[in-house]
């Protein structure tokens, strides 16, 4: 099995994957689950609650045999290489410069994009072709471009909706938190519903603004001419989706995919019994 972490800000996502032994049958997501990110944890408290949740599962950690990781907590990653090789007896595979992800980063530079947003792109790509755009739903909300041959143009990263309704808390006196929700409409009549309609619809305005102006700026492509596919992820998709004019499609295990992509496009060939895979159509680095 592959073990998939993507460790966030706020959380860390694992992802179990029964790998195919033979032929090109897809890899099975055996599980998954959703854990609080905490940068003081030692390398023992993450061993015993990966443990656990494996056993809840009826699995067993000896049943992995590799892991990937990506990461945009640097303090995490020494705690996570120790879990691994302690409690798994894996040395995992970072998502980092130098690793083969077959798609080319055309930014200024390759070594400062998140390796949770690389991995989305690649996800996004494999499994909806391109133009696309992904929007992940984070602790920030990140924007990112990929063209119809398969490039990492750019993109944007915003406040993420918690953080925003975090700092009208914590700088109004007189406004309490609130469930992050819909409201039944726009305009409230309670303060509470004055702050869900200003925090829901407000962020669906800055999503739909910032879709809109990347959409027009990147233009015809002219190995695609269709417009960009709108792919999200992450905690809120679901929620902002349901009102966006342009969200088209979301995908809660898309980061996981992109690191189970990002793991067999570097695995040894001695470590597969697979049949070698058919060349892909769009060249890759």
């Amino acid at each position: 099995m592959l073990l998939a972490l993507d460790v966030g800000n706020t959380n860390t996502v694992l992802g179990l994957y029964q790998l195919a032994p033979t032929g090109p049958a897809q890899p099975e997501l055996a599980a998954h689950w959703r854990v609080s990110t905490h940068r003081t944890q030692t390398s023992d408290e993450y061993g015993v609650l990966f443990t656990n949740l494996f056993n809840l599962h009826g699995l067993s950690t000896s049943d992995v045999h590799h892991i990937i990781v990506s990461s945009v907590v640097p303090p995490v990653e020494s705690t996570l290489m120790q879990v691994c090789e302690s409690y798994f007896k894996v040395k995992p595979l970072f998502v980092e410069p130098g690793i083969k992800t077959g798609m080319p980063v055309l930014v200024d530079n390759p070594a400062e994009l998140g390796a949770d947003r690389l991995v989305n792109a690649i996800a996004a790509y494999e499994k909806y072709g391109g133009p696309a755009i992904i929007v992940d739903f984070g602790t920030a909300t990140t924007f990112d471009v990929v063209s119809a041959r398969g490039e990492y143009l750019g993109g944007i990263i915003s406040p993420g909706l918690g953080i925003s309704a975090d700092a009208l808390f914590s700088r109004a006196a007189r406004l309490g938190r609130v469930d992050i929700k819909r409201p039944p409409k726009v305009i409230g009549t309670t303060t509470v519903t004055h702050i869900q309609s200003g925090l829901y619809y407000g962020y669906i305005g800055l999503v739909d603004g910032i879709l809109e102006r990347m959409i027009a700026e990147m233009g015809p492509d002219p190995h695609d001419p269709a417009a960009p596919k709108i792919v999200a992820t992450g905690g809120l998709a679901r929620l902002i989706a349901e009102d966006s004019r342009y969200i088209e499609t979301i995908d809660d295990m898309l980061t996981l995919d992109g690191l189970r992509i990002v793991f067999e496009r570097n695995r040894a060939p001695n470590e597969a019994q697979d049949k070698p895979a058919r060349p892909r159509k769009h060249s890759a680095r």
